[in-house]
């Protein structure tokens, strides 16, 4: 572990807060945890010493501007460095919706029994969180409540800078919420951001994760979900890769007849790295889960992806599927993929797929035979590719806001 990191825990150790019992634990855990290397398998294709070879400082006063979405009329709740920004922030919410920062949750019991509930316990940088986190906020979503706006949470990073975060997130019986995740920077930072959310009996959460930083960012993360019966869960991950860009997406089905729902996009550039590890717990029966993964890989970029599915021996009548297509946009491009499927019960429905191409050349003739330069068949063809995906999104602001997002995205590409 490095020096910088090894300080910035002896630090926390002296914090005295309502999470330090939680944090203790963590703690313990993670002093006989090995720090992850290639030999690692959950971390094989990460290039960890990054974050050894480099330095970073605790947060400070800077002031980052957050990205508006367009024409998306959103509850902010904006975080720099780590800081809770009040100013940036929206500060009256509707009836039935109570946010609360993480440093003022004392009073706040499920938030205590959240802490950790659904996040791997034997996950390194998940317990580096556990012992650093202390900004974050914790939302709570009352029985029967539709909030009507989504809550759009906003962390920035600036240069040099590490922060660790944590948000808990409780959507009451039949209650309805959509959440954005939206993770930024343009400089050299490390961050580590988890958010755990408890979706209760029969409610709904409509989640986006955009996870758009620059190359140089350093970003270990995920959000974890608890579905309970009859809980229905749409989640969409961007992600535009970073030197280090670790997202784990951890689902449990901890309910009967819950629906659960994963699509994910990434473009990668340059030798950006993004490691997606995706886990789905079928612990009961009459259960619905479905993933899709599609990611464009350009020049000497790295796309990894593990995704799990571990349906458990009492877990009948499971509908569960996996899809991984990945587009190889020049030779020195590599894709890592691994599925996997535990299956311990045999009333199921499993199916899984990966695939690994490159463009298709004869459409690309077609394109160009009518007057279409190659560079916009590219464009054409990959983002059709990818397109597929935002259109699903419920949230249309979310998309048309994305859409441009992408196309910029992929027009910067080296693609040879």
């Amino acid at each position: 572990m490095s020096s910088w990191l090894a300080n910035t825990i002896s630090e926390a150790e002296q914090v005295n807060d309502w999470l330090s019992p939680k944090r203790a634990e963590s703690l313990a855990l993670l002093k006989n945890t090995p720090w992850p290397n290639r030999k690692t398998e959950a971390w094989r294709y990460t290039p960890i010493n990054v974050i050894e070879r480099a330095r970073f400082s605790a947060a400070n006063d800077t002031t980052v501007q957050a990205a508006a979405i367009e024409n998306l009329d959103s509850i902010d709740l904006v975080f720099v460095d780590g800081i809770f920004d009040a100013q940036a922030s929206t500060d009256n919410f509707p009836e039935g919706l109570c946010i609360t920062q993480l440093s003022e949750g004392k009073n706040c019991d499920w938030a205590l029994d959240s802490f950790k509930k659904t996040k791997p316990n034997k996950h390194f940088f998940g317990l580096i969180n556990d012992t650093l986190a202390t900004s974050g906020c914790i939302i709570d979503v009352a029985a029967a409540a539709k909030i009507e706006k989504p809550i759009r949470i906003v962390q920035s990073f600036s240069a040099g800078s590490q922060s660790h975060t944590r948000i808990l997130v409780r959507v009451g019986p039949s209650a309805k919420l959509c959440v954005v995740e939206q993770l930024q920077g343009d400089e050299l930072c490390f961050n580590t951001s988890f958010a755990e959310y408890d979706i209760g009996e029969a409610a709904t959460l409509e989640h986006y994760r955009l996870a758009m930083q620059c190359q140089a960012a350093i970003s270990i993360g995920g959000s974890h979900f608890s579905l309970a019966q009859s809980a229905q869960l749409t989640s969409n991950l961007i992600g535009f890769g970073s030197q280090l860009s670790r997202v784990d997406m951890d689902i449990i089905h901890a309910g009967e007849k819950a629906i659960s729902k994963l699509n994910v996009i990434y473009l990668l550039d340059g030798r950006e790295l993004f490691d997606l590890h995706s886990s789905f717990e079928h612990t009961v029966a009459h259960g619905t889960s479905d993933q899709n993964i599609r990611c464009i890989v350009a020049d000497h970029a790295n796309a990894v992806f593990n995704g799990r599915i571990h349906i458990h021996r009492d877990a009948q009548k499971i509908l569960a599927s996996m899809n991984n297509r990945n587009l190889l946009m020049s030779d020195d491009a590599q894709v890592n993929t691994k599925p996997e499927l535990e299956i311990y019960a045999d009333d199921v429905r499993c199916a899984h797929g990966v695939t690994i191409a490159e463009i298709d050349e004869e459409a690309m003739f077609y394109l160009q035979s009518r007057g279409i330069s190659r560079s916009d068949a590219q464009v054409m063809l990959s983002f059709g590719f990818i397109n597929e995906l935002v259109d699903q999104m419920p949230n249309i602001a979310i998309a048309d806001w994305l859409r441009p997002q992408l196309r910029n995205r992929f027009a910067n590409m080296e693609i040879r």
